[in-house]
Order: structure tokens, then C-alpha cells, then sequence
């Protein structure tokens, strides 16, 4: 009983470990990081190799299919809580709002991020409009700044999959901007 009990604790642990690094991989490859990707992979196939023979060795044992399936989901959600730490890639955010005031697009320059603005017309009159550009660790202190100017501002984001050219990337690849925060 306490060897079974051994073996479902090592197949569910190698399996979490095997899936996160599953879906980290998975992110790293989607942000265009190829060589990390690929040795990451590396990790990952021998972990999965072992956690499956474990399983497929004991197969007459469905607590072990269980402890695989089960690490198996855990690995997702961990692996998504990892990637949303290292927050990887840039994110563009486009904003509409009533209040307008030159503040804010100078207010958030100042703080390091990529802002275009321009005036823009609604079915209720002028708006303010602004397209954002900010590393996706900086994405919830620009959405409070945002929030705390306008609680009702409109905000729709995305990932940029290619960005080229202009001065705020180059600054950023190069350390210049958000270095105190």
C-alpha cells in the first residue's frame, strides 16, 4: 500500500512538472524565443518519458492513470501562473475616453510608455484616443493610471505579434525606459 502510495505521488509530481514545462515551452515558442523553446524541450521529453513509462508500466493500477491526469491539469494551471509572472512580450492598448485633458497621454509618457494620441469622434461627440505600447509587466499599473483618470474609459488590448520601428522599442530593448520601476 505505501509503494502504490509512492508511485502515485512521483507520477502526479512528474507530471506537473512535465506539463508546465509543456506549456511554458508552448508560450516561449508563441513569443518567438526558439532556442530557449528548444532546450526547454529537451527538459521536457525526458520528464515525459519518464512519468509515461511509470504509467504505462503499472497500468493495472488506475490510481496511477488518475495521478498522470491529474498532474496533468495541475501542470496547465501552473505553467499559466509562471508564464503570467515572467509576463514575456509587449501589449498595445487602445483607449477611448470623455475626459479630455493633454494630461494624461504626457502624464503617461512620463512614466515610460509608448503613447500616440489624437482626437477622435463617438456617437455622443469627442473623445480622446490613445494607442499604448508597454512591456505586459507594466499592463495592470497602466491600466490603474488609466482607471484612476477615467473609471469608465473604453479599453480594448492585444498582443502586438511584430513591432518595428519607432523610438519607444529601440529605448526599451535597450534598457533605457522602465529601468526605475
Amino acid at each position: 500500500m505505501e509503494n502504490s502510495f509512492v508511485m502515485v505521488a512521483i507520477i502526479l509530481v512528474i507530471n506537473i512538472v512535465y506539463v508546465t514545462f509543456f506549456t511554458i515551452r508552448m508560450i516561449l515558442t508563441l513569443k518567438g524565443q526558439r532556442y530557449l523553446a528548444a532546450c526547454l524541450s529537451m527538459i521536457e521529453v525526458v520528464i515525459y518519458v519518464l512519468g509515461l513509462g511509470l504509467v504505462l508500466n503499472n497500468l493495472n493500477e488506475i490510481q496511477n492513470l488518475i495521478a498522470y491526469a491529474v498532474g496533468y491539469g495541475l501542470g496547465v494551471i501552473i505553467g499559466m501562473k509562471i508564464e503570467e509572472k515572467l509576463a514575456l512580450g509587449y501589449i498595445m492598448v487602445n483607449v477611448v475616453t470623455t475626459e479630455w485633458d493633454k494630461d494624461l497621454p504626457k502624464l503617461l509618457r512620463d512614466n515610460g510608455y509608448g503613447v500616440t494620441d489624437w482626437e477622435a469622434h463617438g456617437r455622443e461627440g469627442s473623445r480622446m484616443a490613445m494607442q499604448i505600447l508597454t512591456p505586459r509587466k507594466f499592463e495592470l499599473k497602466l491600466y490603474e493610471t488609466i482607471n484612476n483618470f477615467d473609471p469608465k474609459a473604453f479599453i480594448i488590448s492585444y498582443e502586438p505579434k511584430t513591432i518595428h520601428g519607432g523610438f519607444w522599442v529601440k529605448s526599451v530593448r535597450k534598457g533605457k525606459l522602465f529601468s526605475e520601476r
